[in-house]
């Protein structure tokens, strides 16, 4: 019985992975993940990923977002804030060294995006840790990763624009 293939090659609905890549594309664009996952506080520009899998800036951009549902950069912050939450419960550091140390280069930048995206500053979620006095060693550190994972779904400048009042959520708009 023949396949029809024609539904298959459509473009998957926006956000949604697509229902087939190449495998041997999927694997390069895992292999830039990987190195951004390994070296976060690495700046990794589109440029910079692209050649790591071999591919056009384009063609890597859209890709990695239908693999992955981010654009890079996108994932990129979320790894760095994680990597500095995981650091606020867990060390001493001071918040400059660790939005250093996670590779931003301004801390007024650090303190920013991590309000925008996780709603609290820095010295906030360390004093929440340190109030909850959980002992977290017996948890798997991915199981930990993926509960403290921050939402980005959306671009930060646009959740900080939602958050003052600058316009409404797709959907919610009055007629």
């Amino acid at each position: 019985m023949p396949r029809n293939t024609a539904s298959e090659d459509l473009p998957a609905p926006h956000g949604e992975a697509p229902a087939h890549q190449d495998p041997a594309l999927l694997r390069r664009l895992l292999r830039a993940k990987d190195r951004m996952d390994a070296a976060s506080h690495e700046a990794w520009p589109v440029q910079r990923l692209a050649e790591v899998s071999g591919v056009s800036e384009a063609h890597f951009a859209r890709s990695f977002k239908q693999a992955f549902g981010l654009p890079p950069h996108r994932y990129l912050l979320t790894r760095r804030i994680e990597r500095a939450t995981a650091l606020l419960r867990d060390t001493d550091w001071p918040v400059t060294e660790i939005a250093f140390h996670t590779g931003w280069e301004s801390l007024g930048t650090f303190g920013r995006t991590f309000r925008d995206i996780t709603g609290e500053t820095p010295s906030t979620v360390r004093a929440r840790a340190r109030a909850a006095g959980h002992d977290l060693g017996r948890v798997p550190a991915c199981v930990l990763s993926a509960a403290h994972r921050p939402d980005l779904t959306m671009a930060v400048s646009e959740k900080r624009r939602r958050g003052a009042g600058g316009t409404k959520a797709p959907g919610n708009q009055e007629l």
